[in-house]
């Protein structure tokens, strides 16, 4: 009694400042989500207005077009960062000369704030200075100006994201990696099974719990991007990489229409619950029946 008594007390700190940080902020959005404020507006008063909030963002094309947005840099970005992370993931399971030194520099990003990361991208993408419109340029004969091209705006942004998260699939999946059992592999090549047949058979199988964990995280960060795209380019040109979380920004800051805001960030978090439920359903499951 006394043990779960000194158990409570030394949780208790740190229950109160989840609740305060954490709950208290959630459930102000949820009343703020059925209200209109403005505190710029003539009248500023907090009103009632129901669910008005999230029958204007169906019918808001820019709030629809922010989502397809999102999905497709979701899709792309995620898709990419585990292809690459598990690709360097076995490398880095090898020795080779310099193996620590590699294994060091590839995961600097992971400690640069977002939005250093997008104040780095932002100068090597200028025309003007920037290093890879030059080399672009000189090599290729392509002039890069993510501020005019929709297109080379969206896939900076992607391939800015990559550089920056890639790091984290990479060290999850060596974990993975290096707990894995070698009996069924070393059974497996006795048998005379090739290294696809021992990838999708015995190593996807694996290592799928931690994979769709990183897979999880990934899109929950992924989804409610903001400082890095607001540091590169703005949300632009035009509406090409206005994200969610920049679209939810815009709405807020600019426009200070707090309750249309709060009422699109709880869109944003049901969506990712959603696809991470759906991804789990989908993957995890069919692993763990129930028993009867």
């Amino acid at each position: 009694m006394r043990s779960n008594r000194l158990g409570w007390i030394l949780l208790a700190p740190t229950m109160i400042i989840l609740f305060l940080f954490g709950v208290v902020p959630f459930l102000y959005i949820i009343w703020l989500s059925f209200h209109q404020w403005n505190p710029a507006a003539v009248n500023p008063d907090i009103i009632f207005i129901g669910a008005d909030n999230f029958r204007k963002l169906v019918f808001d094309a820019g709030f629809l077009a922010s989502l397809g947005v999102t999905l497709t840099f979701v899709t792309f970005a995620v898709l990419s960062e585990l292809v690459i992370g598990y690709l360097l993931a076995q490398a880095f399971m090898k020795d080779f000369p310099g193996k620590a030194f590699f294994r060091t520099i590839h995961t600097l990003p992971l400690i640069m704030a977002p939005i250093i990361v997008g104040s780095v991208w932002k100068l090597m993408t200028t025309p003007s200075i920037g290093i890879i419109p030059h080399f672009l340029d000189s090599w290729f004969g392509y002039d890069l100006n993510i501020g005019q091209s929709a297109v080379a705006a969206f896939v900076v942004t992607v391939i800015m994201d990559i550089w920056h998260w890639t790091p984290l699939v990479t060290l999850t999946l060596i974990a993975a990696l290096v707990s894995l059992p070698p009996d069924p592999f070393e059974q497996a090549q006795i048998d005379g099974a090739g290294k696809r047949q021992i990838f999708w058979h015995i190593t996807l199988p694996m290592i799928l719990p931690a994979l769709m964990a990183t897979v999880f995280i990934r899109l929950m960060d992924a989804l409610r991007i903001v400082d890095e795209v607001l540091m590169l380019t703005g949300g632009g040109p035009g509406s090409a990489t206005r994200f969610l979380g920049v679209h939810i920004f815009r709405e807020v800051f600019p426009r200070t229409s707090y309750g249309y805001g709060s009422a699109v960030s709880l869109i944003v978090l049901y969506l990712t619950i959603v696809v991470c439920w759906l991804l789990y359903v989908s993957m995890l499951a069919p692993r763990n029946p129930k028993k009867d």
